[in-house]
């Protein structure tokens, strides 16, 4: 299992470049999660330390996640995070050209318990949720094209289930119909940047995860 990787770390917060194939919470089915290594991580410096989980990230997906080393810090991070002031920017790598470079998608979302992924449906009902995302083309290689996708809403599995809408499952994803394959218990899909304004002043903090270090991933010079 791939060793933490901390990209920043202060007395309040710690982020880190989250690997894909562990969850992010503790949990008595799994022997290594994300916040099993931040609890290690944490222990060489104090006997009880605080963990507070801000968000997640599905198993399948890598990037920047961040987490709380203070009970008052994770209820600010919380606030922050309903405001949807919080931007995400993700990575995703489709084996198939999109029709177009850049477009919003405006989709309407049920979450499927059964199966455990999201469907889209044609219209508004009691149990959809309107999700919202754009995407533009930012690379090319052998293996695929790279999008940068922003979404605007924190959907359940939002991102996989819209580009498969429109036929762009991310590769590595059968779940949502990708018949190429990735690394085990992992999709090409990252968690790039995430990005806030600090409340009640102009600053501005953003912080980027390094990409999986694989073949899929070498596109050279991205366009940012």
């Amino acid at each position: 299992m791939p060793a933490l990787e901390v990209i920043h770390e202060n007395k309040d917060f710690l982020v880190v470049n989250k690997a894909a194939g562990l969850i992010s919470e503790r949990s008595p089915y799994e022997a290594v999660t994300v916040e099993t290594q931040v609890l290690g991580h944490l222990l060489k410096g104090r006997p009880k330390p605080y963990i507070g989980i801000i968000h997640r990230l599905d198993r399948v997906t890598s990037g920047v996640l961040v987490l709380a080393k203070k009970k008052s810090i994770l209820v600010e991070f919380n606030k922050l995070f309903g405001s949807r002031k919080v931007q995400k920017t993700y990575l995703a790598i489709v084996k198939d050209k999109p029709a177009k470079n850049r477009a919003n998608l405006t989709n309407f979302l049920v979450k499927n318990h059964k199966e455990k992924r999201a469907d889209i449906v044609m219209a508004k009902t009691k149990d959809a949720q309107s999700c919202m995302l754009s995407y533009r083309v930012i690379g090319k290689n052998e293996v695929g094209y790279l999008l940068e996708v922003r979404p605007k809403t924190g959907r359940f599995h939002q991102i996989r289930a819209q580009l498969a809408h429109i036929g762009l499952p991310i590769i590595g994803d059968a779940k949502y119909g990708s018949d190429r394959e990735y690394l085990p218990l992992s999709i090409c899909l990252h968690a790039w940047k995430l990005a806030y304004e600090v409340p009640g002043s102009k600053e501005r903090h953003t912080f980027e995860a390094p990409l999986p270090d694989n073949d899929f991933w070498k596109f050279g010079a991205i366009d940012t």
